[in-house]
């Protein structure tokens, strides 16, 4: 019996053994893309970063918003498309990146023509990211640019591990006082520079709204906040201008990010990490 045994074991190897060498042929065997269409502003980054200008069919229309897009001036001249599914069916395109949480029938009907699509979805942690740097970069057939960006990442956070002393807590907030939880790209990155993220304080480690009132009675040391953070345009603004909220967290305790530094992980994340650690440097006492 330990002989038949081990004779299973194996012949269990061997096979996965082949499975394995089959999937790293056919992965080998796969054509790089001539004509990528994006619908996902965050894939529009990436792509611009790691694909061929030739191979780029089109982008999302965001792409050209400079308040959103980190690489809008070198999208310039590329065509953008409106996203919807008929437009891409007679785009001629061979690969589609397409965002995670948009429209689910309009990626079915997509990968029923027989276009291959490829998700993107919003960056949780840079583990998660420098895998879809690398996924994407391998698919385009330019494997070396991905191995640079995650490069440039990892430069970045280099230089700025725990800078901050004394971890102080800071709170991530957004329009309409949406606070992200803990397991977030931006929440990694500011305790690798040595702050407490106060999402916990407020029972919100899984992120959720902060009520105003909740702030006030227990404020943070200091805010992470975009740069419209300032100005009172909607109703979704107001919040951010309170008076309240300025008495408890004033000015120069709020660390200001530019929307287009950090809407998406991707080439602007060096570029993110490293204006965040100036803000740390300059308000963090």
């Amino acid at each position: 019996m330990p002989q038949l045994r081990h004779k299973r074991f194996f012949g269990l190897a061997l096979l996965a053994g082949f499975v394995w060498l089959f999937g790293i042929a056919h992965a080998a065997a796969q054509v790089a893309p001539k004509r990528v269409v994006s619908i996902n502003l965050c894939a529009d980054q990436l792509l611009l970063a790691l694909a061929d200008r030739e191979q780029i069919a089109s982008l999302s229309f965001l792409v050209r918003d400079r308040s959103l897009s980190f690489l809008a001036d070198r999208a310039a001249d590329v065509p953008v498309n409106d996203g919807r599914g008929e437009a891409i069916l007679f785009s001629g395109a061979d690969l589609v990146l397409a965002d995670y949480f948009g429209d689910r029938n309009r990626t079915a009907l997509l990968q029923r023509q027989g276009m291959e699509v490829l998700s993107m979805p919003p960056w949780r942690s840079l583990a998660q990211g420098r895998e879809q740097i690398r996924t994407l970069a391998r698919r385009l057939g330019h494997p070396e640019r991905g191995e640079a960006l995650v490069a440039d990442i990892d430069a970045a956070l280099a230089r700025t591990k725990s800078i901050v002393r004394g971890h102080p807590s800071i709170l991530t907030f957004e329009r309409r006082g949406w606070v992200p939880g803990t397991h977030s790209l931006f929440g990694e990155i500011l305790r690798h520079m040595g702050f407490t993220l106060h999402q916990e304080a407020l029972g919100l480690g899984e992120g959720g709204v902060a009520r105003l009132e909740s702030i006030v009675a227990h404020p943070p040391d200091y805010m992470l906040m975009d740069d419209d953070a300032g100005q009172a345009v909607d109703n979704g603004s107001a919040l951010l201008v309170h008076p309240a909220l300025a008495a408890s967290v004033p000015q120069d305790r709020r660390l200001i990010l530019p929307n287009r530094l950090s809407i998406c992980g991707g080439p602007s994340t060096p570029e993110a990490i490293d204006a965040l650690a100036r803000e740390a440097m300059t308000k963090v006492r």
